[in-house]
C-alpha cells in the first residue's frame, strides 16, 4: 500500500509530457483506391446490389474501347489468367480470387472495362 502511494505521488510530480504543436495532416490525393492493373485470376461478377459492400471493386462495362481503364480477355482456364486483364470467370462466389460488382451507373464505378476477343490486347490502357 505504501509503495502504491509513493508511485502515485511520483507520477503526479513528474514533469508533463512535451506537447507537439498542432500540424495539419498531409493531404493525400487518390483518384481511386483500386488499381485495375493488379486484378487477374478467377473473378466472380456480382450483380446483386445488396452484396456490393462485400466486393473488392465496382466496375462499369464500357461499350467503347476508347474510354476504358482495362481491356479484359475471358480465359477458360484459371491457370492461364496470370496477367492483368486476363480473367477466368467462375460461378462460385467463395472460390473466386476477386469479387467485382458490375454497376449500370458509370459514376459509381472504380474503373471501367471492355471485353476483347484478342488475348494480346488484354491489359491496362495507358492514361
Amino acid at each position: 500500500m505504501l509503495a502504491e502511494l509513493f508511485f502515485a505521488g511520483f507520477l503526479t510530480l513528474a514533469p508533463p509530457a512535451a506537447r507537439v504543436p498542432f500540424a495539419a495532416p498531409a493531404r493525400v490525393v487518390t483518384l481511386s483506391s483500386v488499381d485495375p492493373c493488379r486484378i487477374y485470376g478467377s473473378i466472380f461478377l456480382e450483380t446483386d446490389p445488396r452484396r456490393r459492400n462485400q466486393c473488392f471493386a465496382i466496375v462499369y462495362v464500357e461499350p467503347e474501347t476508347a474510354f476504358t481503364n482495362l481491356m479484359v480477355y475471358k480465359e477458360d482456364n484459371k491457370l492461364f489468367a496470370d496477367q492483368a486483364g486476363l480473367w477466368a470467370f467462375t460461378d462460385a462466389r467463395d472460390f473466386a480470387d476477386y469479387r467485382i460488382f458490375v454497376t449500370e451507373n458509370r459514376n459509381l464505378a472504380d474503373f471501367t472495362i471492355h471485353y476483347t476477343d484478342v488475348r494480346s490486347y488484354a491489359g491496362c490502357r495507358p492514361q
